[in-house]
């Protein structure tokens, strides 16, 4: 069967129409064997999650880095020097190619000092950041703005962390690091829908009807488009039936499907938007989101290597989790604020502390770093830095959520964090007011140097223009580096 696409590749290389020359795979090995993962697979592996969540409570902190205040101290003086060299760049704003392409290379030349210093990465992390993961984040937000020019900072960057997690996967499920078609359009389609299942001003049986025609074309169905979004998303659809044709890859379909539905799911968990009903227990909110984070990486994992074996699976899937939960973390304000029920803003709500929580937290992220250890691909170097986002996530979130932890807990957690907590409380402050500033630099990074390869082309039609989104916070950038 897989030889056949292959064959098919090999033959017709045009037949992907989308600039992509994969490196072929001619054999599955017999661990490997075709997985189907429908909604009772997820069910049952959302369930073992919370099982998993509540064996990581009632334990002491994991084992983790410490760091003296001095050292915290030297490594914030370094933070600052490298946010005052790219505010330096933001405030020249480069307006010709040339200047901006030079920008581009000054920030990047500086980053190895800063990153050495301010985060502790060593030159391997600091080669994947800059030879991998920026490159894909580079080719993506140059595709997507070529796509669809209303696509704000934040949908692009929010794409490109998916992006990001599906490079991470590539390299521990002995990929190379690329981004590939599918990959691209996965990354895109949530913030559309995204952005359809937050918007206030969308009612709730309209929501309904947005995401059940998304999931009749999902499905395979030919509907006819409605509107600019809906052939957007029809089109990022068809990119991954073109790399992986429905009838040789349905797992790829059935994780599509899967997270759709966990998607749906979440809509419970807004109380105010959709009139849920308030007896949802503690147990179905955290299936809720295990459901979600879950599928959203395993359908990352299934577009890298559509055949994977159970602990891959697992592990994809416990990631998800480990990453839903992280941002549930950070988003208790807002998500307070649009009374949607997570773990966290039914503890907030109800004045408990939250420490216990952001506790298991950090013992799930050891969890998923022992099992990500146990995979044969990926270098020690890879694993570190995949290690440190996790925990940076959640210490990040902590740093601006202390008015809901217990002074005697964040004493104990702050050593472990390579910043003081009032210091990342204050930067993040620092670059949401400075949005618009660093909004110059994004766009010039963008800008495509003459000998740098053309990269996935577009399609023959782009999405038409509307209005222009508003800009982004940069913060979930700098928060995928920290």
């Amino acid at each position: 069967m897989l030889k056949a696409v292959d064959e098919r590749w090999e033959s017709d290389p045009s037949s992907l129409r989308l600039g992509w020359n994969p490196s072929p795979r001619h054999f599955v090995t017999l661990r490997k064997m075709e997985q189907p993962y429908r909604w009772d697979w997820v069910e049952a592996q959302a369930a073992q999650s919370v099982e998993l969540w509540n064996r990581c409570a009632g334990h002491t902190l994991p084992a983790m880095p410490r760091f003296s205040e001095t050292e915290q101290r030297k490594r914030e003086k370094a933070y600052d020097q490298g946010l005052r060299a790219v505010s330096c760049e933001a405030h020249k704003a480069p307006r010709t190619q040339s200047e901006r392409l030079r920008a581009q290379q000054r920030i990047v030349e500086a980053f190895p000092g800063f990153a050495g210093v301010a985060l502790g990465l060593d030159n391997e992390a600091v080669q994947l950041l800059t030879g991998s993961f920026l490159p894909v984040g580079t080719q993506l937000a140059r595709w997507a703005r070529g796509f669809d020019r209303t696509l704000s900072m934040t949908d692009i960057i929010q794409a490109c962390r998916n992006a990001w997690t599906a490079c991470g996967l590539q390299a521990l499920l002995g990929q190379p690091m690329e981004l590939t078609p599918s990959i691209l359009a996965y990354s895109l389609l949530y913030p559309y829908s995204d952005n359809d299942l937050d918007h206030p001003g969308i009612s709730s049986a309209e929501k309904l009807r947005i995401s059940e025609r998304f999931r009749q074309r999902l499905l395979g169905l030919g509907l006819p488009t409605r509107n600019s979004r809906e052939a957007a998303v029809w089109t990022l659809v068809r990119m991954i039936e073109e790399q992986y044709p429905r009838a040789l890859y349905p797992q790829v379909f059935d994780c599509l499907l899967a997270i759709h539905r966990a998607q749906e799911a979440s809509l419970a968990q807004l109380e105010k938007g959709l009139r849920c009903h308030p007896s949802l227990d503690d147990s179905e909110v955290l299936l809720i989101s295990c459901a979600k984070g879950g599928t959203s990486v395993l359908a990352n994992a299934c577009l890298v290597q559509p055949w994977l074996a159970q602990d891959e699976s697992q592990f994809s899937f416990e990631w998800g989790v480990l990453l839903q939960l992280g941002d549930d973390l950070q988003d208790v304000r807002e998500d307070l604020r649009r009374g949607s029920v997570t773990h966290f803003t039914r503890a907030a709500a109800q004045g408990k502390p939250l420490d216990s929580l952001v506790l298991q937290l950090l013992n799930l992220s050891q969890h998923v770093a022992d099992r990500m250890n146990r995979l044969p691909n990926g270098t020690p170097g890879l694993k570190d830095l995949l290690r440190m986002s996790w925990r940076s996530l959640i210490l990040m979130a902590v740093a601006d959520l202390q008015h809901l932890l217990s002074p005697a807990f964040l004493a104990e957690l702050e050593p472990s964090s390579p910043f003081r907590f009032d210091f990342l409380r204050s930067r993040n402050g620092k670059l949401t007011r400075r949005q618009s500033l660093y909004s110059i630099l994004f766009d010039a990074f963008l800008e495509a140097g003459p000998d740098e390869p053309s990269g996935l082309s577009l399609p023959s039609q782009s999405v038409p223009c509307a209005v222009d989104s508003p800009l982004a916070d940069l913060r979930s950038l700098s928060n995928s580096f920290a």
